[in-house]
C-alpha cells in the first residue's frame, strides 16, 4: 500500500463515520475500512474530536461526522 497523506486518512475516517443509515460507525468498522492500527486510529480520533470534525455517541458507541467535518469533506473532494 502506498503512503497516504494525513488529510487523506482524515477524509477516509470522516467518510466512514458518515456512512450507513444512522450516519455512525464503530471504532472497529473505521479501523478496518481505513486500514489503520488501533493506536494510530486512536490518535486520529482524538485529533478529530478535539477539532470538532467528529463526535462520539457513548450510548451507541459510534462516531459520527459533524457539520464541520462534512464541510471539510466537501472542500477536500473538490
Amino acid at each position: 500500500m502506498i503512503n497516504r497523506s494525513r488529510n487523506e486518512i482524515i477524509s477516509q475516517i470522516l467518510e466512514t463515520a458518515n456512512d450507513g443509515d444512522d450516519g455512525g460507525a464503530t471504532k472497529t468498522k473505521i479501523m478496518y475500512k481505513v486500514f489503520l492500527g488501533h493506536d494510530k486510529l486512536q490518535e486520529y480520533l482524538m485529533l478529530l474530536i478535539e477539532s470538532d470534525l467528529i463526535s462520539y455517541d457513548s450510548t451507541r458507541r459510534t462516531f459520527k461526522t459533524t457539520e464541520k467535518g462534512l464541510t471539510f469533506l466537501q472542500a477536500y473532494n473538490l
